[in-house]
């Protein structure tokens, strides 16, 4: 899992990597049969949390697709990108024992982040959500030949699971991305969404 453009590792172009593995042994002989000097590849033995991070990061793209698709900048892309790797984290810590918070420091977790919601099938495409007013359904038809985005799929799953535990207000962005998607809320209500964050509200003013 990692930042990993398919057609910039074609090309020979500098990148990362990382490998989740229980038996350390195991990675690292993945690790020899792929590495090469323009694709540097760590092992991790954090399997829950890289494959997490490689489900998750589509949720936030979804957010940054919005984002893009209503006009907002750079500025709010990267607030996204934060609140959502924060959310990111608790999810894991809350669901998986054993995660450790160095592992989204790895190419599979916020350098994948960044590279999803400035590029990726699910920023494009929550893009055209918004600018087309097109359905999920359509533009997935249309854009991807009928493949499913992950993003959306994603989203309702981790909502599942959340509100299962009365969760659910702990993570508006996961939330908004599903409400969005499903079209139980306008996509221009995703900022304000973010503005009730628990992440802001924690601060004291004190």
């Amino acid at each position: 899992m990692g930042a990993n453009i398919a057609n910039e590792v074609a090309e020979e172009k500098f990148c990362e990597s990382t490998i989740g593995a229980k038996n350390k042994e195991h990675g690292f002989w993945l690790k020899k049969l792929f590495e090469t000097d323009y694709f540097r590849i760590v092992v991790v033995d954090d399997i829950a949390t890289v494959e997490l991070c490689g489900a998750m990061k589509n949720v936030v793209a979804c957010g940054a697709g919005f984002v893009d698709g209503l006009g907002y900048g750079d500025n709010t892309k990267a607030a996204v990108i934060r609140l959502g790797l924060m959310e990111m984290i608790r999810f894991t810590q809350m669901f998986y024992e054993g995660t450790k918070i160095e592992t989204f420091l790895e190419s599979c977790g916020v350098a994948d982040l960044i590279t999803t919601c400035f590029g990726g099938r699910n920023r494009k495409v929550c893009e055209a959500f918004v600018t087309s007013g097109k359905s999920i359904t359509q533009l997935e038809k249309e854009m991807l030949n009928g493949q499913k985005l992950q993003g959306p799929e994603t989203a309702h799953d981790l909502l599942k699971m959340l509100s299962t535990k009365g969760l659910t207000e702990k993570f508006p962005l996961f939330a908004a991305v599903h409400r969005i998607c499903n079209g139980e809320l306008p996509a221009n209500s995703f900022i304000d969404q973010l503005k009730i964050h628990p992440e802001h509200s924690s601060q004291s003013t004190a």
